[in-house]
């Protein structure tokens, strides 16, 4: 059975429940996006958790950014909806349209206790900002942009899936 979470924002104007296959706290990303919206010490912590089983208290709360990309020169607004409260401006979760059956609650949102990480992937260092020195475990990996295996992939690669 997937575990439960539970989260919030920091006034609890929103609290959400979900269940998830993949609730290890792993990836810190580095990207603007991340470290501008959600970064806390230069990086944001995502989970994955299947949106179908997403309750929200508080939806008149939420607010949503779709940020701007720029590739090769070219502005792109993207698909990903970052929603955060706006009474407080906790980032509670990422969602992409692209991806319907999959929603992503930042780690900081979390209320319920989390698993504790054997190891972290630090992830989009390419964007890290100059004064962020990232706190690397021994078995932590590295990457410029993103890992080759998936959130599903490194969490069943560990036996850290929750059936």
């Amino acid at each position: 059975m997937p575990m439960h979470l539970e989260g919030s924002c920091r006034c609890g104007a929103v609290r959400f429940s979900v269940d998830s296959h993949t609730p290890v706290p792993y990836q810190r990303c580095y990207c603007r996006i991340c470290r501008k919206t959600a970064g806390g010490g230069g990086y944001a912590i995502n989970l994955g958790a299947d949106n179908r089983t997403m309750k929200i208290d508080g939806k008149e709360s939420l607010s949503v950014y779709h940020a701007a990309i720029d590739r090769d020169g070219t502005c792109e607004t993207s698909s990903g909806e970052r929603n955060f409260c706006s009474k407080c401006a906790s980032a509670i979760w990422m969602y992409d349209p692209n991806w319907p059956d999959l929603i992503h609650p930042f780690a900081s949102a979390m209320d319920t206790d989390l698993p504790e990480p054997p190891e972290s992937v630090h992830l989009m260092l390419k964007f890290k900002a100059n004064w962020v020195v990232p706190q690397l475990g021994e078995n932590d990996q590295c990457f410029d942009l993103y890992p080759e295996e998936s959130l599903e992939q490194w969490h069943k690669a560990r036996g850290m899936w929750v059936e």
